[in-house]
């Protein structure tokens, strides 16, 4: 079930954005593109991203430095990304990426059916999150203006818990308790 949510897919290739866009088409989300890390930048800060695919190198504000960005303000930090590269394996940049929190880091040409998986978990955990999310902030928002259902006011004291087990036969305590008149 899709959200309004949007998976954002940034590269500057307008081959790649084609390929990418088709190959989660199947899925049925909301997909929007962008050809450059200053405008994926303005897109997620105007909110509605549920996931980014992000283009590791590209002229200007590279996928690294989104990231970077991205994982300094509240709001956008715990957006799932998932890093393409078309240079193969590099330990350095794989370490960067996992330094930074990234979901996953993908190597260019794209499997779409391993692409299509990973994105389908992603995107829904991450829409599950926000919707328990909101669920708790609207619960203690019920909670804060009515405790328990009655006016305001102080809460009456618990029982002790004790109070309500019945003493044993062989406790101290129990020997005691008999011995009192």
């Amino acid at each position: 079930m899709p959200s309004d949510a949007k998976i954002l897919i940034v590269d500057d290739h307008e081959d790649t954005l084609y390929a990418l866009e088709s190959a989660l088409a199947p899925l049925g989300y909301r997909l929007a593109r962008a050809t450059s890390g200053d405008e994926a930048l303005k897109q997620v800060l105007r909110g509605q991203v549920g996931l980014l695919l992000l283009d590791v190198r590209m002229p200007g504000v590279s996928g690294l430095e989104v990231v970077r960005y991205l994982r300094r303000l509240e709001q956008t930090q715990h957006i799932p990304v998932i890093l393409l590269t078309g240079f193969g394996a590099d330990h350095e940049l794989t370490a960067t990426a996992f330094g930074l929190g990234v979901a996953d880091l993908v190597m260019k040409p794209i499997e779409p059916w391993a692409l299509r998986t990973k994105v389908r978990y992603l995107y829904d955990s991450y829409q599950r999150q926000r919707t328990l999310e909101r669920e708790i902030h609207e619960l203690r928002a019920l909670i804060k203006d009515d405790p328990g259902g009655r006016a305001p006011g102080p809460r009456p004291a618990l029982p002790h818990p004790d109070a309500r087990v019945p003493l044993q036969r062989d406790s101290p305590a129990a020997t005691s308790a008999k011995d009192r008149p």
